[in-house]
C-alpha cells in the first residue's frame, strides 16, 4: 500500500492549474467541430484534470468531489445526448446523425443545423470520454473496490 504524503507545493500548484486545464478541455470540446480537437480530446483533458486531483491529494478526496454514482450519470448523459441527436435525425426522416434534418426543428438553415448537431455530438462524446476515463482510472487505482477507496 502506498502512503500518501502531503506536499503543500504540489497541492497548491494543482489547485491553481486544474481550473485552467478544465477550461481548456471545455474549449477543445466547444471548438472541435470547427478546428482540430473535439469531444474525445476534450474529454481526455477533462479526465486528466480529475486524475491530477487524485495525484495531488488522494483518491478519497477526488471521490468526494465526483462519486461513482455521479460519474455513471455523466457517462449515461453523454450517451443519451449522442444517441438522442441521432434519433431526432431519424424521426425527422433523415439518416442517423444526418444533421441537416435538424434545420426543421431549429430556427437556423441546414448548414448551421449541421454545425449545431456536430457540436451536440462533440459535447456528448466529451462527457462520455471524461466519465469513462475517470472510471477506468478509479478501477485501476482502487483495484475495483470503488466504495472502499484506498485505506
Amino acid at each position: 500500500m502506498i502512503a500518501h504524503l502531503e506536499d503543500v507545493i504540489i497541492q497548491t500548484v494543482c489547485r491553481i492549474l486544474i481550473p485552467f486545464i478544465q477550461v481548456y478541455g471545455l474549449y477543445v470540446i466547444a471548438h472541435g467541430h470547427h478546428s482540430p480537437g473535439g469531444g474525445f480530446q476534450g474529454g481526455v483533458i477533462l479526465g486528466a484534470s480529475f486524475i491530477l486531483l487524485c495525484v495531488a491529494y488522494d483518491i478519497n478526496e477526488a471521490k468526494r468531489r465526483l462519486n461513482e454514482k455521479l460519474n455513471t450519470m455523466f457517462c449515461s448523459l453523454g450517451l443519451i445526448i449522442y444517441s438522442g441527436i441521432g434519433f431526432v435525425c431519424l424521426v425527422l426522416g433523415g439518416n442517423y446523425l444526418n444533421y441537416s434534418r435538424l434545420g426543421h426543428i431549429l430556427p437556423v438553415d441546414s448548414v448551421s443545423a449541421r454545425s449545431l448537431g456536430i457540436l451536440g455530438i462533440e459535447i456528448g462524446v466529451g462527457i462520455t470520454v471524461m466519465a469513462v476515463m475517470i472510471s477506468i482510472f478509479l478501477d485501476l487505482v482502487s483495484r475495483g473496490k470503488h466504495e472502499e477507496g484506498l485505506e
